[in-house]
């Protein structure tokens, strides 16, 4: 697994560095210090996962995280920020990051973090949860996954999939990536990676395979429609 990191603080770059190389110790690491060196490693280089700061010189930092998205449209991208701002927080989700971590988070989490988002989840922390104030079109989302972040008993997961996490799961069942699920659905594809952490959470599987065997069991998709 090639992993790209980047941030112009160099005691955060160094440390996240040991982090994730003691946890995924065949890991390739490439660690960089600014948006340019950024932009010239994606042109000779494949990733499959980034994570960066926001704030970091070389240019601003939502058009940085479009390009990003743009330059590698399946690599999944995590936001290490110290900014806890429910707008900007909203914005970088509905233009398709994967995750917002802030710098504060324990090393456990962040780790947690990175395996949700592994799985084809969308990770934000419950504290810009319980703020977030977003689009009406994400809403529910994002009140979807603040409860099923918070119910992670799994004797205690009673909460129901709706009929358009339904929908997301057909696709996934089809073995449809995130961006093909919502231009067929009509949504972003950040609300496609909400309703994808919902789904996982809600039904206490950790990746997309589990999701479509466990909503074969409870009676959401047909044995067919999972391709069995």
């Amino acid at each position: 697994m090639n992993i790209l990191i980047a941030d112009d603080h160099e005691l955060f770059l160094e440390g996240l560095k040991l982090v994730l190389k003691s946890h995924f110790p065949q890991a390739d690491i490439t660690a960089v210090k600014d948006y340019q060196e950024l932009f010239d490693i994606l042109k000779k280089e494949h990733f499959d996962l980034i994570m960066t700061d926001l704030a970091m010189p070389g240019a601003n930092s939502i058009a940085a995280l479009s390009k990003i998205h743009e330059t590698l449209k399946d690599t999944p991208i995590i936001v290490v920020s110290a900014v806890f701002d429910k707008e900007i927080v909203q914005k970088t989700i509905e233009m398709g990051v994967s995750g917002y971590i802030p710098k504060s988070s324990s090393n456990d989490l962040m780790l947690s973090a990175i395996h949700l988002v592994l799985a084809g989840g969308v990770y934000i922390p419950k504290a810009l949860l319980d703020e977030a104030s977003v689009s009406a079109e994400m809403a529910l989302d994002f009140q979807n996954l603040k409860e099923a972040t918070v119910a992670t008993d799994p004797k205690v997961r009673t909460k129901k999939l709706t009929p358009r996490q339904i929908d997301v799961l057909r696709g996934i069942a089809k073995g449809l990536p995130n961006k093909l699920i919502a231009y067929e659905l009509g949504l972003t594809e950040g609300t496609v990676k909400v309703h994808v952490t919902v789904i996982l959470k809600t039904l206490g599987v950790t990746n997309r395979t589990g999701a479509v065997m466990e909503a074969v069991k409870k009676g959401y998709i047909t044995p067919a429609e999972a391709g069995l």
